[in-house]
């Protein structure tokens, strides 16, 4: 099996970064380094930018806002390097950061610089030569909720964390939150997404617990060691981690979770393999989370409703960039069409009360 499946390439048109006020920030603030400065682009991410530098015989990856970026507090690289900084001492899979730019006359805008991990990601299809059985599958989903409930038993106070985010009234904020940033996102009438948004506001439970949560967790962002499959690596993309509800975070990975006998259109719009024989179900994700935590799930519906809003609504952000013309990239065009699909998903699971 090839060591790395998350292979970079050539940087992508209007996303070039300035090599040499780059490579020369980088000498002076990575004691012993040396150049030349050579830059590679990871193509896969929606969102914030990920690239691979070499910076002589040093590889690491630099992680940018998007170009256009209309979401400041959606992309704050400052806050995502604060909390690698504290976390990947205590929690094996956050890659561990080394340095945090803000001064515009680098790059334009913050980044900051991390350790690079090879391994393997999967995606929606798998690729050439990979195969997974059923037994495999299996594991590698259970490892993925075990990882998730390692990152919500973390003791967050003792690793400096308490003030990474507000935890009380967590839920309700996230429900107004994402409803705000889609209305601020919309580019068109989708009756559902307002349907989704007045249910949720509608239903909001109370807050469980405190936990330092992941808030995009999900397949394509865990990092799989090739020798095998079911042992994670790193977990990547911190860029929305905070303190909240863990059933949230749970509910934004249930989101993610396409499952075999869901519609068609939905299973063509996944963000990751979880159709695999052998793959648990939504339903039991949640059985096996609550084996592992302790932590008893009320109201399921509810926290997989919100995790296909949230989700859309960060699809929703990213076409409207393209929309609006702040990124050619081609991957965008259609994005609107996978908006409509999971509003009608989550307009489907409140019809029925069931994921």
């Amino acid at each position: 099996m090839p060591t790395d499946l998350n292979a970079p390439l050539p940087v992508r048109k209007g996303e070039e970064l300035p090599i040499e006020p780059l490579e020369a920030y980088l000498l002076e603030h990575l004691p012993g380094s040396s150049g030349p400065l050579t830059v590679e682009q990871f193509s896969h991410g929606h969102s914030n930018l990920t690239y691979l530098l070499k910076l002589g015989d040093r590889e690491m990856v630099l992680r940018r806002p998007p170009f256009g970026n209309q979401v400041k507090t959606a992309h704050d690289m400052g806050r995502e390097y604060r909390v690698l900084s504290q976390l990947h001492s205590i929690y094996a899979p956050a890659p561990r950061p080394f340095l945090y730019c803000e001064d515009p006359s680098v790059l334009g805008d913050a980044f900051y610089v991390m350790e690079r991990r090879h391994g393997v990601i999967l995606r929606k299809r798998l690729p050439s030569g990979l195969a997974i059985d059923e037994p495999t599958a299996k594991r590698l989903s259970e490892s993925a909720i075990d990882n998730l409930v390692a990152l919500h038993t973390l003791d967050y106070q003792s690793a400096g964390l308490s003030g990474l985010g507000k935890p009380e009234g967590f839920v309700q904020r996230q429900v107004e939150g994402w409803s705000k940033r889609y209305v601020q996102a919309m580019t068109e009438p989708i009756p559902g997404m307002d349907r989704i948004a007045t249910w949720l506001s509608e239903n909001i439970p109370s807050d469980s617990r405190a936990s330092v949560i992941h808030n995009d967790y999900k397949y394509d962002n865990l990092l799989l060691d090739p020798d095998d499959l079911t042992r994670v690596e790193a977990v990547l993309d911190w860029e929305m981690a905070t303190l909240g509800d863990p059933l949230m975070d749970l509910g934004t990975t249930l989101g993610y979770w396409v499952e075999a006998n869901d519609p068609q259109e939905l299973q063509v719009a996944a963000f990751g393999p979880t159709t695999l024989p052998g793959t648990l179900t939504r339903s039991q994700l949640i059985e096996r989370y609550q084996d592992q935590s302790g932590q008893t799930v009320n109201n399921p519906v509810f926290y997989y409703c919100f995790g296909v809003f949230k989700i859309a609504v960060i699809v929703q952000q990213i076409y409207a960039r393209y929309v609006r013309g702040h990124t050619q990239d081609p991957r965008f065009a259609n994005l609107n069409r996978i908006v409509a699909i999971m509003s009608q998903q989550a307009n489907t699971a409140i019809e029925r009360g069931d994921l």
